[in-house]
Parts: structure tokens; C-alpha cells; sequence
């Protein structure tokens, strides 16, 4: 990544362990509310959904801090080339840049 043009890893590192610390919390909350249907105000439906989407931003997040350990953060896993700061800025695990990311929808 070219950090002239974008946030510092530590930057990014930081708001991915923020982002990891606040998911973790959502999670625990909506696994209780598991247990306890009703308890969020919230159809189970729902809580299942958002249960899923939490384990989700988890895995990815642990995927880009582990990226950022192994040194391989911040490149496109289909082209390789850099991801822009700005990407990551917006959304810090990204694992493709723009054009790849559309390829794969």
C-alpha cells in the first residue's frame, strides 16, 4: 500500500481492532438475544440475520489484521496490485481493488 496516498497501517490497524472489538460486542449481545427471543425488540429473523453478518465482519477483519502481519495487506488477492488508500480508508479489510471487485460480483 502506498501510504502516501492514504491512511498509515497503524492507522488502519487500530480501526481494524476497533471495528474487531465492536463486532465482538454486537455478537455477544445477539447470541444472548438468541436465547432469549424478544429481548432486542427485534423479530429472531432479524437477530439470526444480523448474527451472521457479525461472524462475517469477524472473519474478514481477522483476515486483514492477519494480512497486515503476514505483509500483504493493502494488495488486490486477484491482481495484486495496491488497493488505494482511500479504499481502505472507506473500507479497511478490502481484500480487491475496485475493478476486481466488481469482476467478482
Amino acid at each position: 500500500m502506498n501510504i502516501d496516498t492514504g491512511p498509515s497501517i497503524d492507522t488502519l490497524r487500530q480501526t481494524l481492532q476497533a471495528q474487531l472489538r465492536q463486532h465482538s460486542q454486537d455478537l455477544a449481545v445477539l447470541t444472548a438475544a438468541g436465547t432469549d427471543p424478544g429481548s432486542t425488540g427485534e423479530d429472531p429473523q432479524t437477530v439470526a440475520e444480523r448474527t451472521v453478518a457479525a461472524r462475517h465482519a469477524i472473519e474478514e477483519i481477522a483476515a486483514a489484521l492477519s494480512r497486515i502481519t503476514d505483509g500483504a495487506y493493502g494488495h488486490c488477492e486477484r491482481c495484486t496490485n495496491p488497493i488505494p488508500g482511500a479504499r481502505l480508508e472507506i473500507l479497511p479489510h478490502a481484500r480487491f481493488c475496485v475493478p476486481c471487485q466488481a469482476r467478482a460480483r
